[in-house]
């Protein structure tokens, strides 16, 4: 094993300038040049800290627990363990997950994870909503993901819902539509109204009449698919934004029925990028990613700063699609999502090229 005195010796480093550029310590202390090199060295040559060695001396374990809610068994959202993952891993910490459904089993859970001596928690919730972080975390350092918080003081992260019902209206507007109908949620979700209030700024500051004909708020079953077939007969709308991926299909099946082609006749845009939808669609939906990777990302350098209390240099991560908001951050934390161009909009327009969004003003 490769000892920290080996990388000094090869770097031409004191032991102490090694220390502080493996830990990312070297602001002040350690030029960058020498940092940078000291960590090539390191890599190359194999070194890997000790880290029961370094939870001896700092009384920290380096390990981080993810609690999540549905979120292990839920293919796309699991994207969310993978960013948190990620940034751990690149940080030198180690995570462990537990799931939790119910009530009784995340008391259990989260006892399991302080006896494991976890130096912080993120406690990951399935969608966005009202929540609050179990009594057993509320003196621990926590992060909120997917959920807005009920304690201001609590960090916490979530999707921009209005910037996404404006990106994807705008979009269909910038195509040529002008009767954009709106297929949102029947269910009590805090992203529904947020994400009609988008559709409605962007009509206004395009000039275009809110019609309520033009809206339908459906569950997922056949009544959706009557509720969606009416309103194509009484508004005659160009073009849908669904309030998510699944509600496309309504569309696409009344579309046929009326002998209607999407991408031709109709625009349709969705929400969730949902991997069965997208590889089982014709012509494929463009939709608007949820940023569930960027969201564990931020999420896990949040808490590790909190752990370590001090800034993390700026990351360059190659995986995330939109733009990762700065981890200084006031609450509310809103990440401005990606919009997919595929193939199911018209351009009848002066749209060009694919628009995807990673970051812009705040939109409310």
């Amino acid at each position: 094993m490769t000892t920290i005195k080996e990388v000094a010796k090869e770097a031409g480093a004191s032991v102490t300038a090694v220390s502080m550029a493996l830990n990312h310590r070297e602001n002040g202390h350690v030029k960058k040049e020498l940092a940078k090199h000291i960590r090539k060295i390191a890599k190359e040559m194999g070194y890997r800290p000790n880290p029961l060695a370094r939870s001896l001396r700092t009384s920290h374990t380096r390990t981080i627990g993810f609690i999540s809610e549905e979120i292990a068994t839920t293919p796309y959202a699991g994207e969310m363990i993978l960013g948190a993952q990620d940034a751990t891993s690149e940080l030198g910490y180690m995570m462990l997950l537990v799931n939790a459904d119910d009530e009784g089993d995340e008391a259990g859970e989260i006892d399991a994870l302080r006896r494991y001596g976890v130096d912080g928690y993120l406690y990951a919730k399935m969608y966005d909503r009202i929540s609050s972080i179990p009594k057993p975390l509320s003196h621990e350092k926590t992060v909120l993901i997917d959920a807005t918080s009920s304690d201001e003081s609590v960090p916490y992260i979530v999707p921009d819902e209005v910037a996404m019902g404006y990106d994807a209206t705008t979009y269909l507007i910038e195509s040529g539509a002008r009767r954009i109908a709106y297929i949102g949620c029947c269910e009590n979700l805090l992203a529904e109204p947020l994400r009609l209030r988008g559709y409605r700024k962007a009509l206004r500051e395009a000039g275009l009449p809110f019609d309520p004909e033009l809206i339908a708020s459906v569950a997922n079953n056949g009544v959706a698919l009557k509720a969606v077939s009416e309103l194509f007969d009484r508004a005659h709308p160009d073009a849908f934004f669904c309030f998510n991926d699944a509600r496309t299909w309504y569309v696409y099946q009344c579309a046929a029925q009326r002998g209607l082609e999407i991408g031709r006749d109709i625009s349709v845009v969705g929400i969730d990028n949902n991997r069965i939808i997208k590889e089982t669609f014709e012509p494929r939906p463009t939709t608007i990613a949820l940023p569930h990777y960027e969201m564990g990302y931020w999420g896990a350098r949040k808490l590790i700063s909190m752990i370590e209390d001090r800034d993390l240099r700026p990351t360059d991560n190659k995986k995330t699609v939109a733009a990762i908001p700065a981890l200084d951050a006031p609450n509310p934390v809103r990440i401005r999502c990606t919009l997919l161009e595929r193939g199911s909009v018209a351009n009848r327009g002066t749209r060009g090229t694919a628009v995807d969004h990673v970051s812009s003003p705040e939109i409310r």
